[in-house]
């Protein structure tokens, strides 16, 4: 597949992808305030994710309906998880999150297709090492609650350093107890977010330091970068950069800590070397 072909599928991942959307916010309104430019923001956002999920598509060796599910659930996962604990901490705004989670829900599955017909084709990859299957039930449970753990504790380090910077616009929220918090960031967020990070990982195929900072850096583009880039009727834009340097650099800093801690030291060069355990 060459470089053009590639631009091409990718373009029309991109437009079929705007036009889904498009079509949920019609068949699923969602009632709030006009934002200036929202619109230029979101096609933005949109492009930016397409182009970040067309570089797992590439590297990925999963085909036809597996890849394109691969592909479209991985951001709809972050952004259902990201809409729950909205729904938690902004209990003064009056958004309609059953319909957000709802239409995220919906474009995302019709997005499945799209990316399947367009990039789901190829047999020509390599199979890939394999981050979970090559581990023992014990490695496997203590690598998943060291890398749960992580992003809890990113998260209220991260949060801490910026808090001083948002304190008056939280000042108006009812925010949940600590107990709350830590239960949504180590039992929902945490678990979905490595799983994510896995899977990425599984997609990629890389040695274990390159493949970290590739896990960091796309799972960043999908969870920091591009939800963040979208004003949105709740944050005033002070505080969502704040959020955004906030969430992008933690979110790195996980990614990478999973992708090198069940990473392969080096690159395989066999499908039977890569299922070595």
């Amino acid at each position: 597949m060459n470089a053009l072909n590639i631009v091409l599928r990718a373009l029309g991942v991109f437009l079929a992808t705007a036009v889904i959307q498009a079509l949920c916010g019609i068949v699923i309104p969602i009632k709030g305030p006009s934002i200036p430019h929202i619109a230029q923001w979101a096609i933005l956002s949109t492009a930016l994710v397409t182009a970040t999920l067309t570089v797992l598509a590439l590297r990925s060796d999963w085909r036809g309906w597996k890849l394109g599910a691969a592909v479209a659930v991985i951001p709809m996962a972050i952004a259902t998880v990201n809409f729950v604990e909205g729904k938690v901490f902004l209990t003064n705004t009056n958004l309609e999150w059953g319909r957000i989670i709802a239409v995220t829900l919906l474009s995302s599955a019709l997005t499945i297709p799209v990316w399947t017909l367009l990039f789901g084709r190829r047999a020509d990859v390599q199979e890939h090492y394999h981050p979970v299957e090559t581990k023992s039930a014990g490695e496997r449970a203590w690598k998943f609650a060291v890398s749960d753990f992580s992003y809890l504790f990113l998260y209220f380090a991260a949060g801490t350093i910026i808090f001083p910077y948002v304190k008056d616009f939280y000042a108006t929220q009812h925010l949940p107890s600590v107990g709350m918090i830590i239960a949504l960031q180590l039992l929902i967020r945490g678990p979905v977010f490595v799983v994510l990070c896995l899977a990425i990982s599984r997609m990629l195929g890389l040695s274990r330091i390159s493949g970290a900072l590739a896990v960091g850096a796309i799972f960043t583009l999908l969870s920091g970068v591009a939800p963040l880039l979208i004003p949105n009727p709740v944050f005033p834009d002070s505080v969502r950069w704040v959020h955004f340097a906030e969430v992008t650099s933690s979110n790195f800093v996980f990614g990478a800590i999973v992708g090198w801690l069940w990473g392969q030291p080096k690159l395989s060069h066999s499908p039977a070397l890569a299922h070595a355990g």
